[in-house]
């Protein structure tokens, strides 16, 4: 089963996280990082690892932000690169999490990220659909053999 690390500025994340387990009971490999105004990179950056690593069965972790570009994001992104079958969504909302809810059991991570962004709308992708738009810098004595 895919684990999730659910980060969202002050409250949200533990809001959506409480909301789902009202509904359906106890979550297995969820995790909550609540981002509040003030709190350091380097404190964010140890509590989304130690939820990395709570949330990790070994079938791979889904970080959900509520905003692309912030810093749960960043911090996210750069965790993604180091672990294998870590996806970073952003624009996350409950309803959305809802829906995607049991698709944690039988999905691969890629499959999982492909289907919550498509199912998300305009405002919900993912760090490889950023990077899709955006491909590495290759500098140009790379591209030719001598």
């Amino acid at each position: 089963m895919l684990g999730w690390v659910i980060t969202c500025h002050d409250d949200n994340a533990q809001d959506m996280l409480h909301r789902l387990e009202e509904k359906y009971g106890p979550l297995a490999q969820c995790q909550v990082v609540s981002f509040w105004h003030g709190l350091s990179s380097n404190m964010l950056s140890r509590m989304m690892c130690d939820a990395l690593h709570a949330a990790d069965s070994g079938d791979g972790v889904i970080f959900l932000t509520d905003i692309a570009g912030s810093a749960p994001y960043r911090v996210a992104a750069l965790m993604s690169h180091k672990h294998p079958a870590c996806e970073v969504i952003s624009g996350i909302s409950y309803p959305l999490l809802e829906r995607m809810l049991l698709s944690r059991e039988s999905m691969s991570s890629s499959a999982f990220r492909d289907e919550i962004v498509s199912l998300g709308g305009p405002g919900v992708t993912s760090l490889w659909h950023q990077q899709q738009k955006n491909p590495p810098f290759v500098l140009l004595h790379d591209l030719y053999e001598y």
